[in-house]
């Protein structure tokens, strides 16, 4: 009998017919019993169940990550992590240390650079760059992954010229005295340059993929929701790739993938449909983009931005487009994951979303950064779920404050609104944006300020309380790809999912305390 009792913890279960339990009873990876750990271990006991001590550890539903993108954390294993750098100059230090082994032509690829943490002035310019690597093309991703720094010899790879076509919604950002290019890239423009970069064998991705799915299970994740296909080589080899590293390598963390746009017509040849797969690895909703972000006021406003007024973003498509796409989707009864990060394009999205028909899996609008009052209505229907990332507070203040104006930062990352209003949240990182760690996610939400700060938190009132914000990791997780009745609590038939801390979240004084805790994995 493979039957074991997990006792000597304090499980809180998130569920309302029993929200605390001594002990938890599973089977072959399902809950068969909770209760006392006298009921349990005279119910099980006697016929041959496993006793697990949990050293009085505290335990709760797995951890789910709703947004993050698991082959960007690999990309991290495999090329230059520029995550965290602090001044400019460390950060061409750290290229020309890279760039000093490699032979003359090899492309150098990096990531996670944010100008907003530099000490000592702006991002390179693309003479600094061509200084610290002549013989390499740079391709350096910002953090946010919407703006891209390249050297002079990445644009030479790419023939620039400045009649060169530039694809819709992108920029090629140009010295405003010598209209040359600053090495600064918006949006779509990096097209110009990811066609040219070598692309990384099967077995090189797959070998980070699975260094990202342990990273992401040391960091007490049971399940994540992640993006990959434009980065993995397509839907096939995305597919094929998980499926070999979780069914038939039995990596141990669920995974439900979302699909860019430009693989549905794919998707549909092949047979795959939302909910396609099995309880280790399914199919998702059909991820489009409707804006950009905030760093390079390209998110989508209703008015102009307060640093820049004549700005308002920019909408990744017009409306008939974005028309036509949600049409083609829910042709194929499929749901949608919509990047929306200012309130303009959350806007535009409600307006389509609304003259279609529901369909079986809830459409997910993700991030959900800035919403004005008239919008949260909306999104409180059950067939919807704001997908959130606590995290951001950290990567944008105090700098996001100047850019949309002290009225606009009190509807600025709203959770608290939101869960108020019935708005159905799950929590995510959106890694490699922010941390894959949930830890820093739940503390973000709790606090609304960065571990190294110490004041009352940035529009305070929106803070959650640690329940809140652990149900955003576990309950929501659940919601966003409508699992509920198998994953998000800690119940009888329900996956064995559990996560363990060294801690005991609910009692601690001091939220700071979420940084020192740690996730007991080894448990299982």
């Amino acid at each position: 009998m493979s039957v074991k009792i997990y006792t000597n913890g304090a499980f809180y279960t998130f569920d309302a017919a029993h929200p605390s339990v001594e002990a938890v009873v599973v089977e072959n990876g399902r809950i068969l019993d909770v209760g006392t750990h006298q009921e349990m271990v005279l119910q099980w006991g006697r016929k041959g169940a496993a006793i697990i001590d949990l050293q009085g550890n505290m335990v709760t539903p797995g951890l789910i990550d709703s947004h993050l993108h698991l082959s960007g954390v690999a990309f991290h294993f495999l090329d230059l992590d520029l995550t965290g750098v602090k001044t400019k100059h460390a950060m061409l230090e750290k290229i020309r240390e890279r760039a000093s082994t490699f032979a003359p032509g090899k492309w150098l690829i990096g990531m996670g650079w944010d100008e907003n943490l530099f000490e000592d002035g702006s991002i390179p310019t693309i003479e600094e760059l061509d200084q610290v690597a002549p013989h390499c093309p740079i391709y350096l991703k910002r953090i946010c992954h919407h703006a891209f720094l390249v050297n002079s010899k990445a644009l030479e790879m790419c023939q620039y010229q400045p009649s060169l076509e530039v694809p819709a919604g992108g920029t090629i950002v140009l010295d405003s005295v010598t209209k040359k290019p600053t090495g600064l890239l918006l949006e779509s423009a990096s097209q110009l340059i990811t066609k040219y970069i070598p692309e990384k064998t099967y077995d090189e991705l797959k070998n980070g993929l699975a260094q990202a799915m342990k990273f992401a299970v040391r960091k007490g994740l049971t399940s994540v929701h992640t993006n990959d296909p434009a980065y993995l080589g397509g839907l096939d080899q995305t597919y094929k790739m998980y499926n070999e590293l979780i069914n038939l390598e039995q990596k141990g963390l669920r995974c439900n993938l979302l699909i860019d746009y430009p693989y549905l017509n794919r998707l549909k040849e092949k047979g795959m449909y939302a909910g396609f797969g099995n309880e280790k690895l399914q199919i998702g909703a059909i991820k489009i983009f409707a804006d950009g972000a905030f760093g390079r006021r390209t998110a989508f406003l209703s008015e102009p931005y307060a640093d820049e007024p004549g700005q308002c973003g920019e909408a990744m498509f017009d409306q008939e487009r974005l028309y036509e796409i949600v049409k083609n989707v829910r042709s194929h009864a499929m749901p949608l994951a919509v990047h929306t990060i200012g309130d303009q394009a959350l806007q535009q999205v409600l307006d389509i979303l609304d003259q279609f028909p529901r369909v079986k899996y809830r459409d997910r609008l993700i991030h959900v950064s800035l919403i004005r009052k008239d919008l949260v209505e909306r999104l409180a229907d059950p067939s919807r779920i704001a997908d959130v990332q606590p995290r951001f507070v950290v990567g944008d203040y105090p700098w996001v404050k100047e850019r949309l104006g002290e009225r606009r930062e009190q509807d600025l990352y709203a959770w608290k609104t939101l869960l108020s209003a019935g708005v159905l949240c799950a929590g995510g990182s959106d890694a490699p944006v922010e941390p894959v760690d949930p830890l820093l996610g739940i503390h973000a939400a709790v606090t609304r300020r960065a571990p190294w700060q110490s004041h009352q938190g940035w529009n305070e009132k929106q803070k959650l309380s640690i329940h809140d914000a652990i149900k955003l990791f576990t309950v929501g997780g659940a919601l966003a790809t409508n699992e509920e009745d198998s994953k998000g609590t800690i119940s009888r038939g329900k996956l064995a999912d559990m996560t363990v801390f060294s801690k005991n979240l609910f009692s601690i004084e001091n939220p700071d305390e979420l940084l020192t805790t740690n996730v007991c994995y080894d448990h299982y």
